[in-house]
């Protein structure tokens, strides 16, 4: 009701009694500076012109809005738009609820995105199911007067130097030197693709739905074991031993020193900080030391086009489209947000000013994280019930670091449950091929 009552409020100052063509509405997962930037954007849209209004509903996650928006599909009560996030994009690619965007937008030159923005979103052909819109990736965060005062002078580049200045902050101190949420996306997805890890076979997922996980193969069972050794030192700490009981506070409030984090988290976690004073740095996440460096994913979430609309709400979808995909749009966006601009002309615009990294601090740090040299399995991820076996990974996860299981353990569990969910997804869509 919040988020439908600040929409409402967004556009209805500049709508009073205006004439206008269709009303579309548009759904999305986002709270706190990214929902502020969205509704921002609906109400300049609708300023900006009055052949069409767009309302903009917040539905608090991603999650949320994906499962009342295929419930509304199969009513035949759809948005004609919803912003999905980037990992479940298999899921709603093949529920025949959505167009590719590519079909609504023929005349767009989609070669225009930077090719890191939209892997998650193009078919095999490279055509574009959804328009990405805001993107973001992990990079890592540093409170260097923190380090400083612990006697670290050089920001932490791989896990060894992480651990050896971790050390350092401890014995000056810290409770909580670094600072992990324990969750997939930066814990484990991200560190699977620079350090060149396969998550599952057939490239991610990209290549069949016969893909069977494999992350219990790799390397990442090390880290593992290695966050949960850092952990009894007291070096690293995750959402249960620290006071907020959520990483990102824990670091803005000054509790944390380092952090790995999105792009995005950038305002909330630099803020108050600045305000005490305290330097923050950002650079790429870390590697282990000896191990080439490849591209991070990219996150958030883009815009898809639902089904079951008629000529006038499609013309509608053009133009906000149109409009979002505007370089002084997409940077509006990334200065509250901590997003990244999406097409090269945008984030040429930002390489080209003199102040372009005050103003956008995250922009190229963030580009040049998710274009290092890439494989065929650090493209994305598309395998079916992925936020389901998200669930799935931190249960078992916590296990390990609750001392209920061996790393190894709970990683073999994971991939068994999650692969019975990747043979429900298979036989769900048996003969489907691939996009």
């Amino acid at each position: 009701m919040r988020t439908s009552l600040l929409a409402a409020m967004a556009t209805a100052l500049t709508w009073a009694g205006a004439a206008h063509g269709a009303d579309i509405e548009l759904w999305y997962g986002n709270t706190g500076p990214t929902e502020q930037a969205i509704l921002a954007q609906c109400q300049t849209f609708n300023a900006s012109q009055e052949a069409h209004r767009i309302i903009c509903i917040g539905q608090g996650t991603y999650e949320v809005a994906m499962q009342k928006a295929i419930a509304a599909y199969r009513s035949g009560q759809t948005p004609a738009l919803i912003q999905f996030l980037a990992e479940g994009s298999l899921d709603i690619i093949l529920s025949d609820a959505v167009v590719p965007v590519q079909g609504v937008l023929p005349d767009v030159d989609f070669s225009t995105y930077v090719p890191a923005t939209r892997s998650y979103y193009e078919t095999s052909k490279g055509e574009l199911y959804a328009q990405p819109w805001n993107a973001s990736t992990l990079v890592f965060y540093t409170n260097q007067t923190q380090l400083e005062n612990a006697g670290v002078t050089k920001t932490p580049e791989t896990w060894e130097e992480i651990i050896e200045a971790a050390r350092k902050l401890r014995d000056a101190g810290s409770t909580c030197p670094y600072a992990t949420n324990a969750e997939p996306w930066s814990m484990f997805e991200q560190f699977s693709a620079r350090h060149g890890l396969p998550i599952a076979s057939q490239d991610n997922g990209y290549s069949g739905l016969d893909a069977e996980y494999v992350f219990n193969t790799t390397f990442f069972v090390d880290h593992l074991r290695n966050l949960i050794e850092w952990r009894k030192e007291g070096l690293v700490r995750i959402p249960a031993d620290i006071q907020a009981a959520n990483y990102t506070q824990a670091f803005a409030s000054g509790e944390c020193a380092m952090i790995e984090n999105s792009t995005g988290a950038y305002p909330s976690l630099v803020a108050g900080l600045k305000d005490k004073g305290e330097v923050v740095t950002i650079s790429l996440a870390p590697m282990y030391a000896g191990k080439e460096r490849h591209n991070t994913f990219v996150g958030g979430g883009a815009l898809y086009v639902m089904k079951g609309h008629s000529d006038a709400e499609l013309e509608a979808v053009r133009a906000y489209l149109n409009f979002a995909r505007q370089p002084d749009q997409q940077l509006a966006f990334s200065a509250v947000t901590g997003t990244m601009p999406v097409t090269k002309d945008a984030l040429d615009s930002v390489l080209a000013m003199e102040d372009g990294a005050t103003k956008y601090p995250t922009a190229a740090l963030g580009i040049e994280s998710m274009t290092f040299p890439g494989l065929a399995h650090t493209k994305g991820i598309r395998l079916g019930f992925y936020l389901q076996f998200r669930q799935i990974w931190m249960e078992e996860i916590q296990k390990a670091f609750n001392g209920e299981k061996e790393a190894q353990a709970a990683l073999d569990d994971a991939k068994t449950r999650g692969d019975e969910l990747l043979r429900r997804f298979e036989q769900t869509y048996q003969g489907v091929t691939l996009p």
